[in-house]
């Protein structure tokens, strides 16, 4: 596509450069051109944009969203040309737990188990919620192995429920934002509930840290 068909100057004129949005109206054309912003030349793959395409417009569907969330983007077209998802660590379980005192007093607590090309890890973190705990048993679990995320960090985090209409049964959407020296970038989670979301986006976020840090998947 010709990007001067849509634009009426070149956007590094001004100083800045050109976005593609991705989501539920996405064409063919705007996820080849999201792909080779980072990279991959999908002009002569039509069975891999018509993949991609079909599976942003499901998953937008039950509530996920990808104009802002260029990493999750990604992380779907690599799957899908390489057959199978980007994996570093692979998650045995996961659990959180929320506390209270009479003198109002919260604390919460996360338990991760995983494997990564070291072993199997269990570890504990405390948190001033179970989101927060979550990351730090995640971190705690994975800077060990992989000490390029001790410079990642996250930046912003975002929760929406979708079906206010349901109540605490509401669907949620969570969109977490990272940086780290290698760049800045955003993942989605959707789940039944906020913890459950944001342990996707989370998980998402961490694996796309790593890959943009150049380390090689198992």
């Amino acid at each position: 596509m010709d990007a001067d068909l849509y634009q009426h100057i070149d956007p590094a004129l001004v100083g800045n450069d050109m976005r593609m949005i991705v989501s539920d109206m996405a064409g063919r054309a705007s996820i080849e051109l999201k792909a080779r912003e980072v990279g991959l030349d999908l002009s002569n793959r039509p069975d891999v944009l018509a993949e991609v395409t079909s599976r942003i417009k499901a998953a937008e569907a039950q509530g996920y969203t990808y104009d802002a969330t260029d990493a999750s983007v990604e992380l779907l077209i690599r799957e899908i040309i390489d057959g199978s998802r980007l994996s570093y660590f692979d998650i045995e379980s996961w659990t959180t737990h929320l506390s209270g005192s009479i003198d109002r007093s919260n604390g919460a607590e996360a338990v991760v188990k995983l494997s990564t090309g070291m072993g199997r890890s269990l570890t504990v973190g405390e948190g001033v919620g179970p989101v927060d705990a979550l990351d730090h048993a995640l971190r705690s679990a994975l800077v060990p192995v992989y000490p390029e995320l001790d410079s990642c960090e996250l930046t912003d985090f975002k929760v929406r429920i979708l079906d206010g209409s349901a109540a605490t049964r509401a669907t949620t959407r969570v969109i977490v934002s990272m940086a780290s020296p290698a760049g800045v970038w955003a993942t989605v989670g959707v789940g039944k509930d906020v913890v459950e979301a944001s342990w996707e986006a989370l998980t998402d976020g961490y694996i796309y840290g790593l890959f943009k840090a150049g380390v090689a998947p198992l």
